[in-house]
């Protein structure tokens, strides 16, 4: 998470240059790219043990960080619109393929029980790696420049390589461990559990949802940077902050209301409180609008107060609720279906959300609009997150004592 955070606001400083009528471009190359991986990565799920599957796939994104600092030494020269395209292609690559494995990774070294208790700290620790990234980055940035950024995200992503390795040996060695094996079965078996498993259908919906909710916020956001900052590092600067205040939020979340949620009330919880945060929220903008107001003596605009805490929730409550599901499903699924559905799945949501903020900002559609638009998609993400949390194909939850009272919501 460090990683990617320091090259996240590099990213997003290029949309920013652009604006939201550029996204759908970005989003429509992202979802090509992830429906040609789709298929090459359940072939290396399938053929490949896990610890080469880990070292292959780290490993590739590390050798491309390293390539694109050239690229942007000559970003003036390349134009943000064309570096745009190839840097927010491969860091959206990077990032869905790289949290997806590591947290089907999780998935397959948990079981449920312990999931519910450890990996809202696991995710908190991610939240560590997040506040760190942005820090990082706002120190360096306006010393060293953009491109060398790359070299520091590079080294952070080697040490968490090095880590999985250590990690996956050693749960290896443990009585019943599992991993020497290859999964086996067939490289489209991602995309066809999603029309099989009524579990993976609810997540698939889910995560449109959400992502509309998210990138609605987000297009917002870039049209707003677009407006108010001229140059690159002042973008990087603007979007490292929005970072640092959504990772703060995830990691008060994580210390204190998800693992009680998680543990005491089950992990599907965690999927609905976060929809109906987000429906209160955007009926609120709704009513409201843009501008910005008075912040301790900042001027904060409403526009990136949605987007915090929206991706606070995500990050420091549904998240973890989604992955300790995941522990109740075959290893194949973990790993295949999971990756399907937080990749192509959230790609094609990108790609769809930001075609209609463009064709809506075009028919004199506002904020206000768009919210009351966001506020319909919130009301239907919360009838899904229920019953995803509770979908009859998931096994038992192993749960301790104190909890086997918990039922599912009426």
């Amino acid at each position: 998470m460090t990683s990617y955070y320091i090259i996240r606001p590099v990213r997003d400083q290029l949309s920013g240059a652009v604006g939201s009528q550029s996204l759908p471009l970005f989003y429509g190359a992202v979802f090509v790219v992830m429906l040609l991986l789709t298929p090459l990565f359940g072939m290396l799920v399938a053929r490949f043990r896990r610890r080469p599957l880990l070292a292959w796939s780290y490993g590739f994104f590390i050798v491309c960080l390293l390539a694109f600092v050239p690229a942007f030494m000559a970003q003036e020269r390349i134009g943000a619109r064309e570096l745009g395209v190839l840097f927010f292609v491969w860091v959206s690559v990077f990032n869905l393929f790289v949290v997806s494995l590591f947290w089907s990774f999780m998935a397959d070294i948990f079981s449920s029980g312990q999931a519910r208790r450890v990996f809202s700290l696991i995710a908190l620790g991610g939240m560590g790696g997040a506040l760190f990234g942005p820090l990082v980055t706002k120190l360096l940035v306006r010393t060293i420049g953009v491109a060398p950024l790359l070299l520091v995200s590079a080294l952070a992503l080697s040490l968490s390589l090095a880590l999985l390795l250590r990690l996956s040996t050693n749960h290896e060695r443990q009585p019943g461990g599992h991993g020497d094996e290859a999964i086996g079965g067939s490289l489209w078996a991602g995309i066809r559990e999603l029309w099989s498993r009524p579990f993976l259908r609810y997540m698939a919906l889910l995560m449109l949802f959400g992502d509309g909710i998210g990138t609605l916020a987000y297009a917002l956001v870039a049209d707003y940077a677009k407006a108010h900052f001229a140059d690159a590092v002042s973008r990087t600067a603007f979007y490292n902050d929005l970072d640092l205040a959504t990772n703060l939020l995830g990691a008060v979340l994580q210390l204190s209301v998800t693992p009680w949620l998680l543990v005491r009330c089950g992990a599907g919880w965690g999927l609905v409180v976060p929809s109906l945060v987000n429906l209160a929220l955007l009926a609120g903008v709704a009513l409201i609008g843009g501008g910005s107001f008075a912040f301790f003596g900042y001027s904060v605009p409403l526009l990136a107060v949605m987007q915090v805490i929206t991706r606070g929730f995500a990050y420091g409550m549904t998240k973890p609720a989604v992955d300790a599901l995941y522990t109740r499903v075959p290893r194949e699924t973990r790993y295949k279906g999971k990756n399907f559905v937080e990749t192509a799945v959230w790609r094609f949501g990108d790609l769809v959300v930001t075609s209609a903020v463009s064709g809506l900002r075009l028919l004199g559609w506002g904020v206000a609009g768009l919210a009351l638009a966001g506020t319909g998609v919130a009301a239907l993400a919360t009838v899904v997150a229920r019953r995803a949390g509770w979908s009859p194909d998931l096994t038992p939850d192993d749960r301790a004592p104190a909890d086997k009272d918990t039922q599912a919501p009426v």
